[in-house]
């Protein structure tokens, strides 16, 4: 799954959409993770929403700590 699903009805503003929407594209392929079914994409996208309520707003440091999250 996309992080589209998550971020439907989320409540966030169009523009913090499309910064979590390119972290979550960063991640992504930082993480070599092709496979959108694959659980590990929804943990990323989980991670990028969980980071940017904490009012994270670059698309880089979002992917950044995503993927030092996920590598742990």
């Amino acid at each position: 799954m996309a992080i589209y699903g998550f971020l439907q009805n989320s409540g966030f503003d169009p523009e913090t959409v499309s910064i979590m929407t390119a972290a979550y594209e960063t991640a992504r392929d930082r993480l070599g993770l092709t496979d959108r079914s694959d659980p590990l994409t929804q943990l990323v996208a989980k991670k990028v929403i969980e980071l940017a309520q904490t009012g994270i707003r670059d698309p880089g440091q979002l992917a950044d700590r995503v993927v030092a999250a996920v590598e742990r």
